[in-house]
């Protein structure tokens, strides 16, 4: 198991540091994943195979126990009916499966010890790699809100600068320049339509002069 080799002295903290550190933490951390679930099929086997070996010794001390129980009970039976050589028999096969029964229970309890302590580091290999992989879905939130960050920083970068305040700047001037020339524009126009309107004014008072004129000569 490669990197569970190369790593089983880095604690998980000290792995996020590594990882951190990267220039690509988000491909890293997949890198460490693949290689862990590597390294977790591996130990899958390996744990397997050690609960196979435990399940065989188990079967063979519970058969040697079974038969101990049974040569015991046998020679009993042949004593109460004074059947020496057959109780003798029975006696000797049972000392056979006694000796055979601790071989095969000290068998089974060292591999189930070592079986135990297998299931035991499986369980902290897919706790780690849980770890990481909520460690991984932490930094791609990470990665793409610093870039949503970086486009955004990068899309008003020159709202700020001397160049765009000094267009806005010219643009201001430009507009007041504009409102200046139509303010002044529409008191030319009302000085031209008030002179037009002293002239009409002036034409409307002759009429009622000479109308008035005619009028009065009438009366003379």
């Amino acid at each position: 198991m490669s990197l569970f080799k190369r790593l089983r002295d880095l604690t998980l903290a000290n792995l996020y540091t590594l990882i951190e550190k990267a220039e690509d933490p988000v491909k890293m951390t997949d890198q460490y994943l693949r290689d862990m679930q590597e390294d977790l099929e591996e130990a899958e086997k390996a744990v397997a195979a050690q609960i196979v070996l435990e399940k065989k010794f188990k079967q063979l001390y519970e058969e040697q126990e079974a038969l101990v129980k049974k040569r015991d009970e046998q020679a009993h039976v042949a004593a109460q009916a004074k059947n020496v050589e057959l109780a003798r028999r029975a006696l000797e096969e049972k000392k056979a499966a006694e000796q055979k029964m601790n071989e095969y229970k000290l068998s089974y309890e060292k591999n189930k010890l070592a079986a135990d302590q297998l299931r035991a580091k499986l369980e902290e290999m897919r706790k780690q790699i849980t770890e990481l992989k909520n460690k991984r879905e932490t930094l791609v939130a990470r990665a793409n809100a610093a870039k949503a960050q970086k486009d955004i920083n990068k899309a008003l970068s020159g709202i700020g600068s001397d160049s765009a305040m000094a267009g806005l700047k010219r643009m201001e001037e430009k507009v007041l320049q504009m409102e200046a020339e139509a303010e002044a524009s529409g008191e030319i126009y009302k000085k031209e339509k008030s002179l037009d309107e002293e002239f009409e004014k002036l034409s409307r008072n002759k009429e009622i002069d000479d109308e008035l004129a005619e009028l009065m000569k009438k009366y003379e």
